[in-house]
């Protein structure tokens, strides 16, 4: 679940180059970026981080390190692609969080599974709409890979690309989860209930809507600014009444800037 802060995998999107260029094979960067963020959907506390990470992109037919996930390419035909991915989101102290002071840690978790991606046709100024349907296996790489459940988040994606290269995606989203993994955000275990938080069992179901968008804009060949918003709302969501929530609405956003010091010379698939 993407839920505690920017994904690695928004680089692959970002750090394409001009369309009036192939795009490369592979591609070898790093990118900084500064970032706040909810701490989870319904937290009233944001979570800010600066982060410098490496990243590395690969275009081939089937092997792909590209777009918000990197494995698989299973099917492809015009309209309709299948891969199987991993991802990954990074983890939170919850002794930084009041309403989870004194419960276990928020790992950082990383999902596998498939996901279904269909291009719906053109759409409005130039550009184009996409459903995506990832299902995914979440596991806590903070706890030795501990299975912590599935989650589903179908996504429907509005892209285009306005004057001077900028490029933007507006999306909205569902992210569902099963009960191990609403339990991992949202319970509260008998031994962590407290005078101000009270034992919870998690339900399986929706966990929040969520309103996103990014741009970028490259800034030469090597060079490219980045930056996301989002808004997520746990009104109506099957976990609205734990009293790890604190409010219906919340947001993230950040910038980067990114480089790309090495690419190859040989051309990847699209």
């Amino acid at each position: 679940m993407r839920l505690i802060v920017l994904w690695v995998g928004l680089l692959g999107v970002a750090h394409a180059q001009t369309l009036a260029e192939p795009l490369s094979r592979w591609e070898l960067g790093a990118a900084a970026l500064a970032v706040s963020q909810q701490a989870y959907p319904g937290s009233d506390q944001q979570v800010q981080r600066g982060l410098l990470l490496p990243y590395f992109i690969y275009r081939g037919q089937w092997l792909r390190a590209d777009n918000d996930s990197f494995g698989l390419r299973a099917v492809r035909t015009e309209n309709f692609e299948l891969d199987v991915g991993v991802a990954g989101a990074f983890g939170s102290n919850s002794n930084d969080i009041d309403a989870r002071r004194g419960m276990p840690n928020l790992g950082t978790l990383v999902e596998f599974g498939p996901r279904a991606k269909w291009k719906l046709g053109a759409a409005p100024a130039n550009g184009r709409w996409t459903l995506a349907l990832p299902l995914r296996a979440v596991f806590d790489l903070s706890d030795s890979l501990a299975h912590r459940g599935w989650s589903f988040e179908p996504e429907l994606a509005y892209r285009f690309r306005a004057s001077n290269d900028w490029r933007y995606t507006v999306a909205v989203s569902a992210i569902v989860a099963d009960r191990k993994l609403a339990d991992t955000f949202y319970g509260v275990a008998p031994g962590f209930a407290t005078a101000g938080r009270s034992a919870y069992v998690a339900q399986p179901g929706l966990v929040a809507w969520r309103l996103s968008s990014s741009f970028t804009k490259p800034l030469g060949r090597d060079w490219l600014l980045l930056g996301f918003a989002r808004v997520d709302n746990v009104a109506g969501s099957a976990n609205r009444d734990s009293p790890l929530v604190r409010q219906n609405n919340g947001w993230s956003t950040g910038i980067g800037l990114s480089y790309t010091w090495l690419r190859s010379s040989t051309t990847g698939s699209d």
